[in-house]
């Protein structure tokens, strides 16, 4: 499968989870789940932008903020055209694609407090026609800013904005399945943070052998 719409109907395929454990889109440790998102509507200044604070209680003064500007957007692009295209040599036309500035989407991105850099970055797709589940992609972390937990965080964050957003009712609480696309070698840092693989069936995305993992969150 080569970033067509897979099965769940939500996403291109693509989902970008990178871990610790040699990928060359390492994200992070294994974070623990601590680093919760937040629902308030805090604001942190980006440069001369601003964002919806997820998690402002991380260490090295990085937050996670919801992006809600063109500016933010590209920092986005900015830190997955480091590590997709430059990193890992995916074409340029696959990475950034019309699902970026769909009405569906939500990207989050990890900033440094103090001088606005941004450092990590993922998205949220949803689908009317799928209640109840989302993807989650595009996942990227700068080199600089792995090992530090900041993977997770960024996941942790997308969660909350899924669950808020897009659960459904399970008997007595609130559940949606996140579906993502990760990288092999990935796999290990998606399964220490609660992620299963839905068949085990194998495909090229980007020519980088993926396989389709789901998490079940509830509140």
């Amino acid at each position: 499968m080569s970033r067509a719409v897979p099965a769940h109907g939500v996403d291109d395929g693509a989902a970008r989870a990178l871990a610790d454990d040699g990928a060359t889109r390492a994200l992070a440790d294994d974070g623990a789940r601590s680093h919760g998102a937040d629902d308030g509507a805090a604001a942190t200044a980006v440069g001369d932008r601003t964002g919806e604070v997820l998690d402002g209680g991380g260490p090295g003064g990085v937050d996670v903020v919801r992006v809600t500007s063109r500016a933010q957007l590209e920092q986005c692009w900015e830190v997955r055209t480091e590590v997709f295209v430059v990193e890992q040599h995916v074409p340029l036309a696959e990475e950034i694609d019309d699902l970026d500035t769909a009405a569906t989407t939500t990207h989050v991105l990890a900033v440094e407090r103090t001088t606005g850099r941004a450092l990590g970055t993922g998205r949220l797709l949803s689908d009317p026609a799928h209640a109840g589940e989302v993807h989650l992609g595009r996942l990227a972390v700068r080199a600089a800013a792995r090992r530090t937990g900041l993977g997770a965080r960024l996941v942790v964050a997308i969660e909350a904005l899924a669950l808020a957003g897009h659960a459904e009712p399970a008997g007595a609480a609130l559940e949606v399945t996140v579906v993502l696309s990760a990288q092999e070698s990935a796999m290990g840092f998606y399964r220490r943070l609660g992620y299963e693989v839905v068949d085990g069936e194998r495909y090229l995305d980007a020519g980088i052998w993926h396989q389709d993992m789901r998490r079940r969150v509830r509140a």
